[in-house]
């Protein structure tokens, strides 16, 4: 099991940044995928961007190409979220979630998640 815990959200202008930091402890193999979630206030949990943790490939949903960039150092278990023109919509409680799959969309198929990070982008 992997612990992961979330950290560098907050509250941000519309237009602005904020980078989500994501520490994982414990083993996590070149099979594996970490992604990120979003939970915006009264909705469900959705698929927001995962990398594959061997080959650093990345994907993201439709609606955040562009402005989030996802990363990782293997070296130190560490994830990254940089997250660039946040709009109002981008509003969420964030998590980090890891996968044995490799590559999933579907918050069934992760295996350890962390509590979370609040995002507000608001003026």
């Amino acid at each position: 099991q992997v612990q992961l815990v979330e950290s560098g959200g907050g509250l941000v202008q519309p237009g602005g940044s904020l980078r989500l930091s994501c520490a994982a402890s414990g083993r996590i193999f070149s099979s594996h995928g970490v992604g990120w979630f979003r939970q915006p206030p009264g909705r469900e949990r959705e698929f927001v961007s995962l990398i594959r943790w061997g080959t650093g490939g990345t994907y993201y949903e439709d609606s955040v190409k562009g402005r989030f960039t996802i990363s990782r150092t293997s070296s130190s278990n560490m994830v990254y979220l940089q997250m660039n023109s946040l709009k109002p919509e981008d509003t969420a409680g964030y998590y980090c979630a890891k996968t044995r799959r490799g590559y999933s969309r579907l918050p069934a198929e992760f295996d350890d998640w962390g509590q979370g990070t609040q995002v507000t982008v608001s003026s």
